[in-house]
């Protein structure tokens, strides 16, 4: 499992040119899975997400989690982060898991990030054409695996 954490000002997904999902202050993550991942990655990563001290305090130090500072989070499926680029000029995928059991653990990384406390999780769609905005703090930009 591979998440890109940005953490943002703001954050929006559209499909179709409908706004799907949005977050104000907080994270947004690129969420994809390799073929080996099960559903017992899915809780380190979200406890690691909901408790990252990447927000700033009164003296400009990484003191707060997004869970102190009762952030959102904007979740997007991204299975272009398995992609194998080392030989030739097309990426390859096949390290990416099937996009059915993807679909399915996305969804259950959702669920967990809701119970690790972050009230406010807003996600992209499985499989679609999605056009993602987000205007990055800091830039602040960290991959969990």
């Amino acid at each position: 499992m591979r998440v890109l954490v940005q953490r943002v000002l703001e954050s929006s997904v559209h499909v179709d040119g409908e706004l799907i999902g949005s977050v104000e202050r907080g994270f947004m993550l690129l969420v994809g899975f390799g073929k080996d991942d099960t559903e017992a990655c899915l809780e380190p990563v979200a406890r690691k997400v909901a408790n990252l001290r990447v927000f700033e305090d009164e003296k400009g130090r990484l003191q707060f989690s997004i869970l102190e500072q009762g952030y959102g989070v904007l979740a997007v499926p991204q299975f272009t982060l398995y992609a194998r680029t080392r030989k030739g000029r097309r990426p390859d995928f096949g390290d990416a898991l099937a996009p059915q059991a993807a679909s399915e653990l996305f969804d259950r990384f959702v669920d967990v990030l809701k119970a690790q406390g972050i009230d406010h999780v807003q996600t992209g769609r499985f499989g679609a054409d999605m056009k993602v905005s987000l205007v990055n703090d800091g830039p602040l930009t960290f991959m969990l695996e």
